[in-house]
C-alpha cells in the first residue's frame, strides 16, 4: 500500500507541474468507470478467503477482498492518470520520434524501427478521427430514434452494435485514403527520410534520468519493506 500511496503522490504531482487542469484527468476517469466499477466489485465480491466479513448466497466480502479491490481502484487511477498526462502535454509525433530514438540500437538485429515508429504514430491519430467518426454515427442514429441510455444492460448493448458496422467501413476507408496518400508522396519505409525537428540530448534529460532513477529506488524499496 506504500509503493501506491508513494506512486499516487508522485503522479499528482506530476499532474500540479504540468499545469494542465484537472478537469481533464476527470474525464479521462468517464469512459472507464463501468469498467473500473465492474473490476472493483468483482474483486471485492468474489475474492476467495476463510474469514469473510460479510456473506450472502454466492457473494463474499472479506479483507482480501477489499484490499484487492483497493489495489486495482489505484492501479486504474494511476494509468490513466499518466496515460492522460502522456497525451496532452506530449505530441503524437514527439512520442513517436522518442520511441524511434530509444528503439534505433535494435536496427543492428535487422528490427524496423521506423516501420514501428510510423504504426505508433498513426495509431495515435487514429483515435482522435474513430472518436469523431464515432461521434457522427452516433448522431446519426439518434436522429433516426435510437436511444443510447434505454433499458437495461443488454438492450443497451444491442443499440451499440449498429455503430460499429459503419465504424469499421469508415476506418477502412481512411486507412486506404492514407495509403494512397503515402504512396503518391513516394514513401519508401523511411529510407533516406531526414526530420524537421531533430531530438537534442540536454542537461534537463539528464536530471529526468537521474529524477525517475530514484522514483524506482524507492518504489523496490517500499515494495520490499
Amino acid at each position: 500500500m506504500a509503493s501506491y500511496a508513494f506512486l499516487m503522490v508522485f503522479v499528482l504531482f506530476a499532474v500540479l507541474v504540468s499545469k494542465v487542469n484537472f478537469i481533464f484527468f476527470i474525464k479521462g476517469l468517464r469512459p472507464m468507470f463501468w469498467l473500473i466499477l465492474f473490476t472493483v466489485v468483482l474483486q471485492a465480491f468474489f475474492t476467495p478467503s476463510n474469514h469473510p466479513i460479510w456473506h450472502w448466497s454466492f457473494l463474499t466480502l472479506s479483507k482480501e477482498g477489499l484490499v484487492i479491490a483497493t489495489y486495482i481502484f489505484m492501479r486504474f487511477i494511476l494509468i490513466i492518470f499518466i496515460s492522460t498526462l502522456l497525451t496532452l502535454t506530449t505530441t503524437p509525433i514527439e512520442i513517436s520520434d522518442s520511441i524511434e530514438s530509444i528503439l534505433k540500437p535494435l536496427r543492428v538485429i535487422k528490427f524496423p524501427v521506423t516501420q514501428v515508429a510510423l504504426m505508433l504514430s498513426i495509431a495515435l491519430r487514429f483515435v482522435p478521427l474513430l472518436i469523431d467518426e464515432t461521434t457522427k454515427i452516433m448522431d446519426a442514429q439518434r436522429a433516426r430514434g435510437v436511444d443510447f441510455g434505454e433499458g437495461g444492460l443488454i438492450k443497451r448493448i444491442k443499440a451499440f452494435v449498429p455503430i460499429l458496422i459503419p465504424l469499421f467501413v469508415s476506418s477502412f476507408s481512411i486507412a486506404y485514403d492514407l495509403a494512397i496518400a503515402m504512396e503518391s508522396r513516394g514513401y519508401k519505409d523511411g529510407q533516406g527520410r531526414s526530420k524537421y525537428r531533430v531530438l537534442q540530448w540536454s542537461m534537463r534529460d539528464n536530471w529526468t534520468i537521474v529524477f525517475m532513477a530514484g522514483v524506482t529506488i524507492i518504489l523496490l524499496f517500499l515494495r520490499s519493506y
